[in-house]
């Protein structure tokens, strides 16, 4: 993907991640967009309460991946760089 189209999908993305970060944070988390891909597979980075919660994998699934793929459904998949992926 060249470069221009990756840093507007980047700022959907982080549009998105921003939009859900209140809840996030609500419960002493947050989220930080590392990356995208070539492939189209982001990399985010779970911080704070979310880095050590038993829910981390649910919050993956069905808040930052569902948000991430509402604005950009190109997206094959998020991967969070520090927490074991979900199938």
């Amino acid at each position: 993907m060249d470069a221009d189209k990756k840093q507007e999908l980047l700022a959907r993305i982080d549009q998105a991640i921003n939009n859900i970060r209140p809840y996030l944070e609500a419960d002493g988390g947050d989220v930080k967009l590392v990356d995208i891909d070539d492939d189209y597979v982001v990399k985010v980075e779970l911080l704070g309460a979310c880095e050590a919660c038993p829910m981390s994998p649910m919050t993956m699934k069905a808040g930052i991946e569902e948000a991430i793929k509402r604005v950009a459904p190109e997206v094959k998949a998020i991967n969070a760089i520090n927490i074991a992926p979900v199938s």
